[in-house]
């Protein structure tokens, strides 16, 4: 699911964000137009799936001092640190549990089935494998397949937002 400098850096920070309190969700690096600086995006939450933009400050001093002392990028990058958000990315094998029932998109490395792309609800795991309810059928996808998963925004998705504590 990630670039191995992507991967280098949650290796990297994750200990420190941990260590705070906090789950590190996804690491992702963006280009920008020739002359800018690229994005790091860095998506954290506490264990119940909250955030909130003082935790997200605290985390960004961290790791911003963390990532200038190891050096990590070569180039000019500016560093985003934010919650996942209601439409987030399931990243973790326990986002598919936690979410099970509620709509997401998958998209697969490879086809399955002959298709990449399912959009569905969540049925859980089993057996290590994603289990997703497409109009009707059941598909168990692999996780280590998983080019990229998110959560549909739904009514049902934004109930359960307002229903958690801020």
């Amino acid at each position: 699911m990630s670039s191995s400098l992507t991967k280098k850096i949650a290796e990297l920070i994750e200990p420190t964000i941990e260590e705070m309190g906090y789950e590190l969700v996804r690491v992702q690096m963006f280009s920008s137009p020739k002359g800018e600086a690229s994005t790091l995006q860095v998506m954290a939450e506490a264990e119940d799936g909250t955030m909130n933009v003082e935790a997200c400050a605290k985390i960004s001093r961290e790791i911003s001092t963390l990532l200038d002392v190891e050096d990590p990028i070569d180039s000019e990058y500016v560093l985003e640190v934010s919650s996942p958000g209601l439409d987030r990315p399931l990243t973790r094998m326990k986002d598919f549990v936690n979410y099970a029932g509620y709509e997401a998109k998958v998209e697969l490395i490879k086809a399955v089935d002959n298709r990449k792309r399912y959009r569905g609800k969540l049925l859980g795991v089993e057996e290590e494998k994603i289990l997703i309810n497409v109009d009707g059928e059941r598909y168990a996808l692999d996780f280590d397949d998983i080019l990229k998963a998110k959560l549909v925004m739904t009514d049902d998705l934004i109930k359960l937002a307002t229903a958690k504590p801020s």
